[in-house]
């Protein structure tokens, strides 16, 4: 896979960067935030974002241990708690999108473990991250490349 010499209009990626700090700032939890962009990441493989990501993680107080079993967050018993399952589970299913839509278990559940408010912000990241992956991907960004 060839790096792409293409760049990022700063336009483009200054819109980008704002609607992802929205969307983190309104969801309030900085390691939940980045549970959700490593999920997302892994399952579009995009390498410059999981890296990226697992790094923020790590520096606002994630453990080793679930970044590394993040990929298996369903088998981990209660590594993860029930909002973060939550969470995950909707990450999957918007990020995924099989059957064309989120399936409403997977929406209620979250639902009932975030407000209004902060549902909106938790899909919002999921799809600025979704949206992040593609770029970087499409773009063949490599783990530590030029984003712009």
């Amino acid at each position: 896979m060839t790096a792409r010499t293409t760049h990022l209009d700063p336009g483009v990626a200054g819109a980008m960067s704002a609607l992802s700090a929205a969307a983190k700032k309104g969801l309030g939890d900085p390691v939940l935030a980045e549970l959700v962009m490593m999920r997302a990441s892994q399952l579009n493989a995009c390498a410059f974002c999981l890296d990226m990501h697992v790094g923020i993680a790590l520096d606002n107080g994630e453990t080793t241990k679930r970044v590394a079993l993040l990929d298996a967050w369903e088998e981990a018993g209660d590594l993860f708690t029930e909002r973060e399952r939550a969470a995950l589970a909707l990450t999957e299913a918007v990020t995924v999108l099989t059957d064309s839509s989120v399936p409403d278990e997977t929406y209620d559940e979250a639902a009932g473990h975030f407000d209004e408010r902060q549902l909106a912000h938790l899909i919002s990241l999921i799809t600025v991250i979704n949206s992040w992956n593609r770029l970087m991907v499409s773009r063949r960004i490599a783990p530590g490349g030029p984003a712009w």
